[in-house]
């Protein structure tokens, strides 16, 4: 018998008859022997509406009532669900954030999950229950309701699998698997069969849609494997876990796109100790997540930094810089580009197979694709590119890889 943590995202319950389809595999993975947590988020569209009906008072509600407000969403999920096993004839029980224990710690919207003390949630399924518990959702250590912010709900089962021990953990979603690019992108896009956690988070913080980078993370952290498949069939999915030695034969494993980019550059610093500090440590203030960063000293002796960050924190980039620069030096300015997008290669192959920029440059060229800024990791390299290229420039990398073909 295993224990399996199974997460169903807002679209698996998006409907009273989609409801009945997750009930009735829950029931299926507990009639082949095994015991079920399954984790759940709001019904689509529901986050969206209650978002909405905040904002009938005003573009910033309170962010504690919004956490308040929106963690309600999971609970008319997990209630639903359970009423839909108890109707197939499973016993279950739906587990609040609070219930199953989830610590969390941060800015309310933002939570950060901290510990699971999972005391209820053993002994509930010491009893024969399958378990429907609250993504997104958490409490501050003075018991207040904080949810997690985007990704919530995946985050909220790997961290429920790695506290109850789970053997392995299933995102269930509307796809079917991870794939070498976006299928609606690269129709010639091959399903993978595994992929390493650190792959696995070069994709997913490079723009990759299937799981939030938070998640990957924790799984890593806690050696949480975890399997990406269907709600919809039975196809087996994506495993993700640690590396091992045959994967490197696999030189590219992955091509990932991340739109809405924004490239902020900063000139006129002085060369010194510090500067970088001072100008990144406004940003983090702020809460603003910088991607990648460039700096160089210009031809006239003074240093320049370049980042770039989602085109929707520009305007709070600008406000936290200006105090710091007029600080600085009155020859600092900010010059801004939005309209930029950024394509990502990933595979630990690259640690043992070289050329691999240079095929990826080649392709871009040859498809008259310009380059901006170039970030590279052990396991990544990144391009900015005009928005309006980035599906051209992700079908020729992929093409010029071959990644449509399965490794030899």
């Amino acid at each position: 018998m295993a224990l399996i943590v199974q997460k169903y995202g807002g679209t698996s319950v998006g409907t009273i008859d989609r409801i009945r389809n997750v009930a009735a595999r829950i029931k299926r993975t507990r009639d082949e022997g095994n015991q079920v947590v399954a984790v759940v988020s709001a019904m689509s569209g529901v986050t969206d509406k209650l978002i909405g009906m905040a904002k009938e008072f005003g573009e910033n509600p309170a962010e504690r009532e919004m956490d308040v407000l929106l963690a309600t969403g999971e609970q008319q999920s997990i209630a639903l669900v359970s009423m839909a096993l108890h109707e197939a004839g499973v016993e279950a029980v739906s587990v609040t954030g609070r219930q199953a224990g989830i610590l969390t710690s941060g800015s309310h919207t933002r939570g950060r999950i901290e510990d699971i003390k999972p005391d209820f949630m053993r002994r509930s399924l010491d009893e024969g229950k399958a378990l429907v518990v609250a993504g997104f959702q958490g409490t501050t250590p003075d018991g207040m309701i904080h949810t997690l912010g985007r990704g919530g709900s995946d985050l909220t089962a790997i961290a429920v699998a790695a506290a109850v021990k789970a053997d392995i953990c299933q995102i269930l979603t509307d796809v079917d698997g991870v794939y070498t690019c976006d299928p609606r992108i690269v129709p010639n896009a091959r399903k993978l069969p595994e992929i390493s956690y650190d792959e696995m988070l070069e994709l997913a913080s490079s723009g990759a849609k299937v799981m939030q980078s938070r998640s990957v993370e924790f799984a890593k952290k806690y050696g949480v494997v975890f399997e990406v498949r269907s709600s919809l069939n039975d196809n087996p999915g994506t495993l993700v876990l640690e590396e091992h030695p045959a994967m490197e034969n696999v030189v590219i494993r992955g091509v990932s796109i991340e739109r809405s980019q924004a490239r902020v550059t900063i000139i006129g610093i002085p060369d010194e100790p510090g500067m970088s500090g001072k100008i990144l440590a406004a940003l983090g203030d702020a809460e603003i997540n910088l991607d990648m960063i460039v700096s160089n000293i210009a031809h006239d002796g003074m240093a320049r930094h370049s980042f770039t960050m989602h085109s929707n924190d520009l305007g709070r980039a600008q406000a936290a810089l200006k105090p710091v620069l007029a600080e600085i030096s009155p020859l600092a300015k900010v010059e801004t580009e939005a309209g930029i997008a950024k394509l990502s290669c990933v595979g630990i192959g690259m640690r043992s197979h070289s050329g691999v920029a240079a095929t990826m440059f080649r392709s871009l060229g040859e498809a008259g694709i310009n380059i901006g800024m170039i970030s590279t990791s052990e396991i990544k390299i990144a391009v900015t590119v005009d928005e309006t290229r980035i599906e051209d420039a992700a079908r020729a990398v992929h093409d010029a890889f071959q990644l449509d073909k399965a490794p030899a």
